[in-house]
């Protein structure tokens, strides 16, 4: 009998997406949420407005969760094309190496 792998217990799926899969996706809610809860909370312990609490509260969980998904997704990026760029000049030092062009370039290079 050959086993089934079992699914991961934590995975949750929206529109056939497993968000798990998504970068920055759970930190960015994460932040959102606490800094959300604190702010209000805050909000609330200085105006004793819950109306307002709940506002401003909501505001910036939306506001930090989007904040942190924009910085963290541009990051991410930065970093995926780092290393596309290093995997590329590797693929092309692994052709090189032992050539004339690699002499050449390791000639310009210093």
């Amino acid at each position: 009998m050959a086993e089934e792998p079992e699914e991961s217990a934590k995975s949750f799926v929206i529109f056939g997406r497993d968000v798990a899969q998504i970068p920055c996706f759970r930190n960015s809610f994460l932040y959102g949420i606490s800094g959300g809860i604190g702010i209000g909370l805050l909000t609330f312990l200085g105006t004793s407005r819950t109306h307002l609490s709940t506002h401003v509260g909501f505001g910036s969980f939306f506001c930090g969760t989007i904040a942190y998904w924009m910085t963290c997704r541009y990051q991410w990026s930065v970093r995926r094309f780092e290393q596309q760029q290093l995997r590329e000049a590797m693929r092309r030092q692994a052709i090189y190496e032992g050539t004339q062009r690699e002499r050449d370039l390791d000639l310009k290079s210093a």
